[in-house]
């Protein structure tokens, strides 16, 4: 799990901003948002421009040189801050598997639409096994290199990931960290529907989600889906050989789905699909998951999405969503002036379950 993040100079974030999962709060309820002492579920809030769906990209960045899944193609236009745009960018992971715990630090900077990584450092249960920077490479005789080999990294012109030579070149056991760590990575999923869709990780290309549907026969399971969480009903046509999108009846016609499904139906497609394919994901990351949705339907997407095991957490501007019934006050963070902090960290009132969450946002408890 991901237990700590930092990153610096990443597009509006000129200062080092930190994010610690690792810290809950002893709450008696919604322990499910919590497992082994790591926050596991969360709801990011902030103003409009705070930078929420750039935090969740920087988070992402370690994607884009250790795992082999889809990566978002423009990721690299517009990387560091503008006013130190020359400046590498830095990131600080911090993450805890089965007994281990692994930091990995390093700096970036863009350069032709791909990352070039300056410095580079691993920690694996605080014992340092690599550090690499413009005048240094050093790395664990646990790895089994020869001083040639090393040499020959450390003249490379190439500026690759050490750690991602690591994992491709040296054999290593299968409980080992580092292969812990590029499992980890190479689950993660990133995505949104606004105005289009992206995402990032989990899947190595991209995916039509109706001929997802078609293919894999899922179109009453779809259906089924619609009626429990928005109250829709949608009687989808059998599909004809080399159909790869959806038909819908209606009185008797058989219509696209895309021509009669509002944007918020459209939307609730991709969760679908999302969902489905989420099980293996280890971190999931989804912004604006509720752009378009009525406040109840964004709490029952929510319900769904929190009861898997990997750590998913959303952005939203829905306070409805504020509830100790849904979540509880460590879960819920505001993300505002380069800085994210859980709403129990900006009050000084002792937040019980009884507390209407909504009611003291509105109210300016928080900040805001």
């Amino acid at each position: 799990m991901l237990t700590k993040f930092a990153v610096k100079n990443y597009r509006g974030f000129k200062n080092r901003i930190e994010w610690d999962l690792s810290h809950p709060s002893n709450y008696t309820f919604n322990n499910d948002a919590v497992r082994n002492g790591i926050i596991k579920n969360g709801i990011i809030y902030g103003p409009n421009g705070a930078g929420k769906s750039n935090f969740g990209l920087a988070i992402f960045d370690i994607a884009n040189h250790l795992s082999h899944k889809w990566k978002k193609p423009d990721y690299y236009l517009n990387y560091a801050c503008a006013s130190c745009h020359n400046e590498p960018v830095e990131f600080d992971y911090t993450f805890a598997f089965d007994g281990h715990v692994v930091v990995y630090n390093y700096s970036k900077v863009a350069s032709e639409l791909k990352g070039d990584i300056i410095s580079e450092k691993l920690t694996i249960d605080n014992k340092e096994v690599l550090v690499k920077d413009k005048k240094e490479l050093a790395i664990s005789e646990d790895f089994g290199l020869t001083a040639v080999a090393i040499k020959n990294l450390k003249d490379s012109a190439n500026n690759i990931s050490i750690v991602n030579y690591l994992l491709g070149s040296v054999p290593l056991s299968k409980d080992h960290a580092l292969l812990q760590l590029r499992d980890f990575v190479e689950n993660m999923l990133f995505f949104r529907s606004l105005d289009y869709r992206e995402f990032i990780g989990l899947k190595e290309g991209g995916s039509n989600v109706e001929e997802y549907i078609v293919k894999n026969n899922l179109a009453d399971d779809f259906s089924a889906y619609l009626k429990e969480v928005s109250g829709q009903e949608y009687e989808f046509a059998p599909n004809t050989q080399g159909d790869n999108i959806l038909f819908c009846m209606m009185n008797g016609v058989r219509i696209p789905f895309q021509w009669v499904a509002s944007t918020g139906t459209r939307n609730l497609e991709l969760q679908y699909y999302w969902l489905k394919e989420m099980d293996n994901a280890s971190f999931v990351f989804i912004d604006e998951f509720d752009a378009f949705y009525h406040h109840e339907l964004s709490y029952k997407i929510c319900k769904r999405l929190f009861e898997g095991n990997n750590q998913v957490f959303v952005t939203t501007h829905d306070t409805f969503l504020l509830s100790n019934d849904l979540l509880r006050p460590d879960c819920f963070f505001i993300l505002r002036n380069n800085e994210i902090k859980a709403i129990c960290d900006l009050t000084d009132k002792e937040l019980r379950f009884a507390h209407n969450l909504e009611k003291l946002y509105r109210g300016g408890t928080f900040g805001l």
